[in-house]
């Protein structure tokens, strides 16, 4: 997997993001959450994922799209680190949580915690019970 977060990578499916809302689950580090659900896609994606910072919390069109793009780049560096091996097909959605605003350094640390957090959560469901 490569550094890339082209538009194969990308949740834009409407369908495929009400889904993920109504069946998905969860892991949070604050400020950030990430809904994932596992899911195929038609064009054999391992991952797709979208950003969403809130408009009530962050009013200006500048400082979500900003937060919007530090969130896309943490995710794009750390993609690989994390999920090279993966064979399971996720779609995800990071959610910002917080009022203020933030740095690349703080997002990326976060970012870095939640995948692993994301990891931890996968690798316990997946343990077959004997």
């Amino acid at each position: 997997m490569q550094f890339k977060y082209g538009k194969k990578d990308k949740l834009k499916s409407k369908k495929s993001i009400e889904r993920l809302f109504n069946e998905g689950k969860s892991v949070t580090v604050y400020p950030l959450k990430l809904i994932f659900l596992q899911t195929e896609f038609e064009d054999n994606s391992i991952l797709k994922t979208g950003v969403s910072v809130s408009k009530r919390l962050h009013k200006k069109a500048v400082a979500r799209n900003k937060i919007k793009r530090l969130l896309r780049e943490a995710y794009r560096l750390n993609k690989p680190l994390y999920f090279n091996n993966s064979s399971t097909s996720y779609a995800f959605m990071i959610l910002y949580l917080s009022k203020d605003g933030t740095t690349f350094d703080d997002i990326d640390n976060k970012m870095k915690l939640l995948f692993e957090k994301f990891l931890n959560k996968t690798r316990k469901n997946e343990k077959p019970t004997t």
